[in-house]
């Protein structure tokens, strides 16, 4: 699979050229990471902190709003590794401090090793030094205390010429059971494809910021299906399922360039959600299925729903929180008269009072039909003040599964 990058220096995204050479500066990468995370996990790397220049902290945490994030560059301690994986990056990238000591103290699978290479010989401090190496040497002393090994032929960063496919074989087997992202000129599909089917991933950069990869091919790149037509699941931000779709390579291109759903139809050919309708979807993220021959799309929904019949799914109305929340937006869009929702909405004070007091009965509850009771209120006023300050359920969700990164608890 595709691991699109961020190489951050002075709080822009950059791309160089061997490690030297500033190639592009493309700006605020909120938006390239808003792009990116259509694929999953983006590398976002601290070329400052590597290079002992500055820090870009802050921009990563902006970055980790929007999208699930690997973060190196410049994390040179435990406490360091810690602050990252607290804040809810999917795994930190040691580089120098890839060493058994250190990493022996972080969650393995949540820890790659950084291996940077010319010509096969490790190099440090912003690919500045050479250390007399060998990649295969730091494998094999860091391969049981890492899940995963970032290699970057620096030789060949930035410089669209292609990765060095001829060492490959060897630095997989070389792993073990740690999985390797290799970094340094992928420029095509095919690469990524080739490296996929030898269990490894690709990192990229420079392609991608110069559009001579498209985006929309790279994430297909893995798919093993044969003709040219793909089943794809449409899901919401809450994993609800809206109904089935079909895609093809011009289809899941635009969708990734308009960051929309788009799909394709039998009868009118290229199809945009929406277009016609008005119940449009924002992309938010495509993935492939265990098998490699089938599509999901995140999206967030707009509307009366995915269905060409005005309700929310093709199997009718959904039910639960996502479809509690969404009256209750109809409600303060259009208030019924005498809406005991309406009122709570303009009458922050009692809103405040119904949330301590459905809490506190929660609390009290033991009885399971009571329990369930009490937690159907308290959701319901909980919803409502979501809907007040305007504040999505998926963002709940969403911030749930950052604190479930925490590698250090609560005391």
């Amino acid at each position: 699979m595709i691991i699109p990058s961020i190489d951050l220096m002075n709080g822009n995204a950059v791309q160089l050229v061997g490690g030297r050479e500033k190639a592009l500066d493309a700006g605020d990468p909120r938006p390239l990471a808003k792009r990116f995370r259509v694929s999953g996990d983006i590398a976002v790397i601290d070329l400052d902190a590597a290079l002992g220049q500055g820090s870009n902290a802050d921009s990563i945490e902006a970055l980790l709003k929007i999208a699930p994030c690997r973060v190196g560059g410049g994390i040179r301690d435990v406490d360091s590794a810690l602050r990252w994986l607290d804040a809810g990056a999917q795994r930190v990238i040691l580089g120098t401090a890839a060493k058994p000591e250190i990493v022996k103290q972080l969650p393995r699978e949540r820890v790659m090793a950084a291996l940077d290479a010319v010509d096969g010989e490790v190099v440090v401090d912003g690919w500045r030094t050479k250390t007399g190496v060998s990649i295969l040497e730091r494998m094999q002393e860091l391969r049981e205390h890492v899940g995963s090994f970032l290699i970057t032929f620096v030789e060949r960063e930035g410089r669209l010429g292609g990765t060095a496919m001829g060492r490959v074989p060897d630095l997989i087997e070389a792993a073990g059971d740690a999985r390797i992202t290799f970094a340094g000129g992928v420029t095509t599909t095919e690469e990524i494809s080739e490296l996929h089917r030898l269990g490894a991933d690709a990192q990229v950069g420079m392609a991608l910021y110069t559009n001579q990869l498209d985006f929309g091919e790279a994430i297909l790149a893995p798919l093993r299906a044969e003709g040219d037509l793909w089943p794809t699941v449409v899901t919401d931000e809450l994993g609800q399922a809206l109904g089935l779709a079909w895609s093809n390579r011009e289809s899941v291109r635009e969708a990734v360039r308009r960051q929309k759903g788009v799909y394709h139809s039998r009868r009118r050919g290229l199809w945009v959600k929406g277009e016609s309708s008005g119940n449009s979807q924002e992309l938010l993220k495509i993935d492939l299925d265990c098998d490699e021959d089938a599509l999901r799309f995140t999206v967030r929904q707009g509307g009366a729903g995915f269905c060409h019949e005005e309700t929310w799914t093709c199997w009718g109305e959904d039910s639960g929180l996502g479809r509690l929340v969404r009256r209750l937006q109809a409600t303060a869009i259009d208030p019924p008269a005498g809406s005991f929702t309406a009122k709570l909405l303009a009458d922050p004070a009692l809103l405040e009072e119904k949330l301590i007091e459905e809490a506190r009965e929660l609390a009290e509850a033991e009885a399971p039909d009571h329990v369930a009771w009490e937690a159907a209120d308290l959701f319901y006023f909980l919803a409502v003040a979501l809907v007040r300050r305007g504040v999505p359920l998926d963002a709940v969700s969403r911030e749930l599964e950052r604190r479930a990164l925490r590698v250090r608890r609560r005391s």
